[in-house]
């Protein structure tokens, strides 16, 4: 079959003389929201008083609850879906947990989600809670729950909706490597993505569905390989990634929809910057005729529905005092843009570090590693809130020491850039220790190279058979983004310090104002 796309959602006018067993609809998406409910800066941190009226800010409930109504009545048919990691992220998760999430998606009236990776950031009980809140279907393909009793039974692979008479399918999908990167617990079992999908894809056929869509919180380019690799999915909507897809703008990472085969995958971005829109026709035996749109931007230009941010300011209540407390002051934006975190050395990154090292530095710490997925902002110049640090550090963790041996540390560099090319949250921060690496070298075959240590006022090479005191978070030192070789009860360590939040606001409370830099600790050859 011929695939006829445009991409614009004017040319869709041209649909009008098709045949009348054509079925329109429009697909609105959201993914990695991260528990935005309010108006975010363009760091993606939180909106400072008065930025907002000023139309310096972007996202938020109220101004979804407008999108969303718009682009409703532009379509005679329409869904709205969420790509995952609707948890986390602000305060509002860390008070609340998945409960304002549940309000407002229901207010929103989604269609399905899919579970991301931090929808078990507190284990299956919340997302569990979660799922008991909502009035739309939560969906995991690629995961055996038989075993977990709080979701045995309740979490399904897909569903099937109606829409205009006609059956669509939806299909859940998460990360492969959840339990890297959350708490699943020891009941679950994460497979492969492009399996898991075909056998539902099959199902659903066999039932006579042949409108199907994805959900996915894999990635773009695991969306491009499930796309590439089954057959009869229609469309993927993905998160994960925070993958800016557009057809406009000259900061996207591909087209909207980016076509593999006769699928149509899109995403946009995250914390609520953006509304996706999608406009699909299909002819009369599900395949997808045209597929055309763009991202809606959340700018000031959409009015902020007031019901909804009276709602909001209200649950914000209980978070004002903490959030609104000035901490620091920094002298310029610091950068913490998860594009550049996640392959390089980062103003952020090493913010982070040398906070963490500074803490421990009088018990014999000598190396901090920070893993990059859990720096989340930015920030912007002057006054410092410690909201503003709970939007960079919204996780809770807690600094950990432990001993490990020269060997060690540099296998978990190592893996620290194993995935730099997915863009995955494992790349490490430093501060202590300044290493090279090639990314022309295999993963895992010794990319790493010319680690040096600090010594008194200079650095050394790093000693294999050494010990070696070394701070992380309580998440990293557990074994998550993959540094299983930190774990266990040989290491003589403590995973009870304090809150990372909090060792960063007094950090920069020490050395206000802070000014961000980069040094070369990190070099890429």
């Amino acid at each position: 079959m011929m695939m006829r796309i445009l991409t614009s959602v004017a040319a869709l006018g041209l649909t009008a003389g098709m045949a009348a067993a054509d079925y329109n609809l429009t697909i609105l998406h959201t993914n990695d929201f991260h528990s935005r409910f309010e108006p975010v800066s363009k760091y993606d941190s939180g909106c400072r008083e008065g930025d907002n009226a000023e139309g310096k800010c972007f996202g938020g409930s109220a101004r979804l609850v407008t999108a969303i109504a718009d682009a409703r009545a532009r379509s005679n048919n329409s869904i709205l879906v969420d790509g995952g990691d609707q948890f986390q992220g602000s305060l509002f998760y860390t008070y609340y947990k998945g409960k304002v999430a549940a309000e407002m998606m229901n207010k929103l009236g989604y269609d399905g989600m899919t579970v991301g990776n931090h929808e078990f950031d507190d284990g299956p009980e919340v997302l569990r809670g979660f799922m008991d809140s909502v009035g739309f279907p939560v969906l995991m393909s690629n995961a055996d729950v038989s075993a977990e009793p709080a979701l045995a039974g309740v979490l399904k692979k897909s569903t099937v909706i109606e829409r205009g008479g006609e059956k669509i399918g939806l299909i859940g999908l998460t990360p492969e490597d959840t339990h890297d990167l959350a708490s699943p617990g020891k009941n679950i079992t994460f497979g492969d993505p492009v399996a898991a999908v075909q056998a539902e894809v099959d199902r659903l056929t066999a039932e006579g569905v042949n409108k199907i869509i994805v959900l996915s919180h894999s990635g773009y380019v695991v969306d491009q390989k499930v796309a590439a690799e089954t057959t009869g999915v229609d469309v993927i909507v993905g998160g994960h990634s925070n993958s800016y897809l557009s057809n406009v703008s000259d900061r996207a990472v591909g087209p909207y929809p980016t076509m593999v085969n006769d699928t149509a995958i899109v995403q946009a971005y995250a914390y609520g910057k953006f509304l996706g829109e999608l406009n699909v026709t299909f002819d009369d035996a599900g395949n997808v005729v045209v597929a055309s749109g763009e991202p809606l931007s959340m700018d000031a230009t959409v009015a902020e529905d007031e019901a909804t941010v009276a709602r909001i300011a209200e649950l914000g209540t209980p978070l004002e005092e903490i959030r609104t407390k000035v901490v620091a002051e920094s002298a310029e934006a610091i950068n913490g843009d998860r594009a550049m975190c996640r392959i390089q050395e980062c103003q952020m990154g090493n913010l982070v570090a040398d906070a963490m090292l500074a803490r421990v530095k009088d018990q014999g710490v000598t190396i901090a590693i920070a893993n990059s997925g859990g720096i989340r902002a930015s920030m912007e110049p002057g006054e410092v809130t410690m909201g503003e640090v709970l939007s960079v550090l919204p996780f809770q963790n807690t600094l950990s020491t432990f001993e490990l041996d020269g060997a060690t540390l540099v296998a978990a560099l190592e893996n620290g850039v194993s995935q730099v090319e997915e863009v995955k949250g494992r790349f490490p921060q430093v501060a202590g220790l300044k290493f090279s690496w090639d990314a022309s070298v295999a993963a895992g075959e010794g990319r790493i190279q010319d680690v040096m240590v600090a010594d008194g006022d200079g650095f050394v090479a790093v000693d294999p058979a050494k010990t070696y005191m070394v701070v992380t978070n309580n998440y990293v030192r557990g074994g998550g983004d993959g540094y299983k070789m930190f774990a266990g009860d040989d290491k003589n360590a403590y995973d009870f310090g304090p809150d990372l939040a909090d060792v960063l606001a007094e950090y920069m409370a020490t050395n206000s104002p802070y000014t961000p830099y980069i040094d070369g600790r990190i070099s890429q050859k």
